[in-house]
């Protein structure tokens, strides 16, 4: 090419626009041919052109297989020129029984399996049409729907298929488009055609008058869909939302009073073989307490066994909580974005897909009876000829012996058309039989009643949903929920009851020892340690707290700023190492230290203090905390901190100021409070506290004088309110203002 020629076919556009209309062509592109299903007949293109090679391969179900890698072939060459790795994935996935409801292909070979497994290639399997699919195609040779030219212009496809049934539900669909995608779940023909029946009969049934025909999705798999009737119907009502699918199981008695769970339908789309593989993991993790083992007995059914820990496990318990930590429980989300029949995608709610699709089935219909009335015509004008011939024959066979130009002869002689006479002309000496005429005759006579009824339905919508009607009656026959592909697999149940699952039932329930080390190191060994003195710290550090608690608690850490902190005791690391930094595991500011380490009861309370001798009691289950952030309670004042954190374990206080006066008070003193900087516990002119303690009355008071402990039990000089300044404490305690 010439550099002027090459000049003339520069184009100077900005390249943000040239980006922009580019990127915008391939989004439509693969929104429109690849992503999306067509709301009419339910495929993709690379879907309906595989089902339509196939057919001009004449691989019909009562015919025999050709071989996988054939078809893929006629598809990639003729209309569809991707590779040819995802046409097989597309045919393969028709095939598979646990991926397509209703499979518009049967495979012979290795199509795969419900634990991931993938297919033979192409070379090995092979593969024909089933009865659904033709059904699907039932009328392509009628002018039912438009045909355009292929990508190369050498052949033509259909623009869609004229669908006896609305595919798009009955097989669902999933994709992902450019800025959309799609979520169909599969259905029940038999249901849909209720609904369908239904719809004709009352053009505006409500949302609640299609979901009494049509009960949910119904999975190929199988399983129990466990969602509430609004969640439902709202799902359909929009086009959008989620459907809760669980796997179904059973309990199998064994002999002693012993038994096994056995799920035999897992949800859909779920890899049997990734499930095990997750139970399996969550038992060497040891947080399924309650199960001993987990077995693959499959073979052409699914049979997981489940074996519990023993006779005493609640089944219900165990598999309420197998449905939370594993797939055995998905949520499946709905969302039907479908190409209308103007090729814009949208997204429609379950009434508009069925009035779409019976648009569709009325343009069929019409087409076909308009391409029947044609063949019609053309025969029963070829039948009048045969019939003035055989009332003139001697004529006939005169002009035809002695004529040079018999066709003309005849046209002129009898009025025939110049078909009629070609027709005669072809005619068999055979026919000439006295038979023949007759045959015709009624021929003649069963097409022109034919045509009337035809030309009728077409005049009068009324004759043509009655028409619908019927052929939706025979779909139902051939694929409904009295045939054997028809029956309903997924059952439908309303949720589940509310199982409250125990962390017991979660983890493995085992003593450890937990340590604090000073510089702010926590680590869990295992049992219940009493010598720690073998232990080690890294150096320049040393043990401050140890703490006996079991894998199944909360541990409870409160800071000097007030606020709560929460870890699971499972989660504290174990081993021969220094443990982790507290740091780390919650959002402790660098300012503060943890002023208490102790172990969650529920229903207990606390006495709050602050080194200023103000505090509250709380309620213990209110300040556990579910972040990492913790819950702030106790509000410290200027220049104080959160300082003392007690269990309510007694009716009195005793609380000792750094002044050396003890004032002892019954704790209904102090009020219950959620958050807050608390009451006055001891006012002080200088200083504040030193230490707080809750105790018994009735016991004493307890404190150590040197190496004895002593009991106090006479408390009178040291009784009064609340916020009082106190008294000395008595003879003997200690120096350090500690109890």
């Amino acid at each position: 090419m010439s550099a002027s020629k090459s000049a003339e076919i520069i184009r100077h556009q900005p390249l943000a626009e040239a980006l922009s209309e580019r990127y915008l062509a391939y989004a439509l592109s693969t929104i429109v041919s690849r992503s999306l299903p067509d709301v009419r007949d339910g495929l993709k293109p690379v879907h309906r052109r595989l089902l339509y090679a196939m057919r001009l391969l004449k691989l019909d179900p009562a015919g025999g297989f050709k071989k996988c890698a054939r078809v893929v072939g006629d598809v990639i060459g003729k209309y569809h020129p991707h590779g040819d790795g995802a046409v097989y994935d597309a045919l393969v996935r028709l095939a598979q029984d646990f991926a397509a409801r209703y499979p518009l292909v049967e495979g012979q070979g290795n199509f795969g399996n419900i634990d991931g497994d993938g297919a033979a290639a192409m070379r090995y399997t092979e593969s024909r049409l089933t009865e659904v699919a033709t059904a699907l195609m039932d009328g392509l040779d009628e002018d039912a729907v438009d045909f355009r030219e292929t990508y190369d212009g050498e052949e033509s496809e259909p623009v869609v298929m004229p669908a006896a049934f609305p595919n798009v539900l009955a097989n669902g669909s999933s994709g992902i488009a450019v800025g959309m995608a799609t979520n169909i779940p599969p259905h029940n023909i038999g249901e849909l055609c209720d609904a369908l029946l239904a719809l004709i009969k009352k053009p505006d049934l409500s949302v609640d008058g299609l979901l009494a025909c049509i009960k949910g999705p119904d999975f190929p798999t199988g399983g129990i869909l466990v969602d509430s009737p609004d969640s439902v119907h709202e799902a359909y009502a929009t086009g959008r939302g989620t459907f809760r699918l669980r796997a179904r199981w059973e309990i199998e008695k064994l002999s002693h009073g012993l038994f096994q769970i056995i799920v035999t339908e897992i949800p859909y789309q779920v890899q049997k073989s990734r499930v095990i593989e997750k139970i399996a993991e969550l038992l060497n993790a040891k947080k399924l307490p309650l199960l001993a083992d987990i077995r693959d007995e499959s073979a052409e059914d699914v049979r997981v066994v489940l074996e519990p820990r023993n006779r005493t496990v609640d089944p219900e318990l165990l598999m309420e909580h197998l449905f939370r930590q594993t797939d055995l429980e998905i949520r499946f989300s709905l969302n039907m974005n479908v190409l209308s029949a103007d090729g814009t995608p949208r997204v429609m709610p379950l009434k508009d897909v069925l009035e779409a699709f019976l648009e569709h089935r009325i343009e069929v219909l019409e087409r076909r009876s308009r391409y029947r009335l044609g063949k019609i015509d053309h025969r029963l004008e070829i039948l009048a000829g045969y019939l003035i011939a055989y009332l003139n024959l001697d004529e006939v066979i005169r002009i035809i012996r002695e004529e040079d130009e018999a066709k003309a002869a005849l046209m002129k002689a009898f009025g025939l058309s110049d078909m009629q006479a070609e027709a005669i002309l072809n005619m068999r000496l055979r026919s000439l039989r006295r038979l023949e005429e007759v045959e015709i005759r009624g021929e003649y006579d069963r097409l022109s009643s034919e045509k009337a009824g035809l030309e009728s339905l077409l005049a009068e919508p009324s004759l043509r949903w009655a028409e619908i009607s019927r052929q939706l009656i025979e779909t139902k026959k051939r694929f409904g929920q009295k045939t054997r592909l028809g029956a309903r697999k997924t059952e439908i149940a309303g949720p589940p009851s509310a199982v409250v699952v125990p962390i017991e039932a979660v983890i493995e329930r085992e003593p450890v020892t937990l340590l604090l080390s000073e510089k702010g190191w926590i680590r869990a060994l295992k049992g219940h340690a009493e010598d720690l003195t073998e232990t080690r710290f890294k150096e320049g550090d040393q043990l401050w707290i140890a703490l006996h608690a079991y894998t199944t608690d909360k541990i409870l850490i409160f800071a000097t700023t007030g606020r709560f902190y929460t870890l699971a005791a499972d989660r504290i690391p174990r081993g021969r190492g220094f443990g982790e930094p507290l740091r780390l595991m919650v959002d402790l500011p660098n300012d503060a230290e943890v002023a208490a380490l102790m172990v969650h009861e529920a229903g207990r309370e606390l006495l709050l203090a602050s080194s200023g001798g103000r505090g509250f009691r709380v309620a213990e289950d209110d300040i556990v905390a579910q972040t990492r952030a913790g819950k702030q309670v106790l509000v410290p004042g200027e220049g104080e901190i959160a300082a003392f954190c007690l269990p309510v374990d007694g009716d009195t206080v005793a609380i000792v100021g750094q002044n050396r006066k003890l004032l002892v008070f019954s704790i209904e003193e102090v009020p219950l409070m959620a958050k807050g900087r608390g009451v006055i516990l001891q006012k002080y002119k200088d200083g504040g506290t030193s230490d707080v303690k809750v105790f018994r009355a009735e016991d004493g008071l307890t404190f150590r004088s040197g190496e004895r402990i002593r009991t106090e039990m006479n408390l009178v000089p040291w009784r009064g309110a609340r916020a009082g300044q106190g008294k000395l404490p008595p003879t003997g305690f200690p120096r350090s203002n500690r109890f």
